[in-house]
């Protein structure tokens, strides 16, 4: 992960002001909830930033209809980046929170054309908890997932 960490209060973040046009950035597409730009720094050709327009954090402070505008538009650049910087693969990477390995608390989804060597490593260990653990895990996402839904910010 890049060694840069926006401490910026929100509203003032980099992407914020990045929006706004406070700050210079390439930009490749903007809609009425996002805005994708070039990564300042690029892993591979065609590395793209999807940011909400408006400030949230993170994944869970977004809309439900911002969360489906961020993964279209990134579809859309992953297409697109596809024709202009042919590739062996891509990731979608999100990350949320200083312990996620966020770096500018304004929620975004980085688009990264692969290659084979191309120095990225995404690894993490390989637990295997077995399937009663599982199935437990499982039942109480599912009970979460029965409870009433927060209030929508739609």
């Amino acid at each position: 992960m890049p060694h840069f960490v926006d401490t910026s209060p929100a509203g003032e973040c980099i992407f914020c002001r990045l929006a706004a046009r406070e700050i210079p950035s390439a930009i490749v597409h903007e809609d009425d909830l996002t805005i994708a730009f070039m990564d300042i720094g690029q892993v591979n050709p065609g590395h793209v930033l999807v940011a909400t327009r408006r400030h949230a954090d993170n994944l869970l402070e977004l809309t439900d209809a911002e969360a489906a505008a961020v993964m279209q538009t990134a579809r859309h650049i992953a297409l697109a980046a596809q024709k202009a910087f042919p590739s062996a693969g891509l990731t979608l990477l999100q990350a949320n929170g200083a312990e996620g390995g966020q770096t500018v608390r304004h929620f975004h989804m980085h688009v990264v054309p692969r290659h084979a060597n191309d120095g990225i490593e995404l690894t993490w260990p390989r637990k295997e908890p077995g399937a009663a653990v599982l199935a437990d895990y499982a039942l109480k996402l599912k009970s979460a997932l029965a409870l009433p839904p927060a209030p929508s910010k739609d």
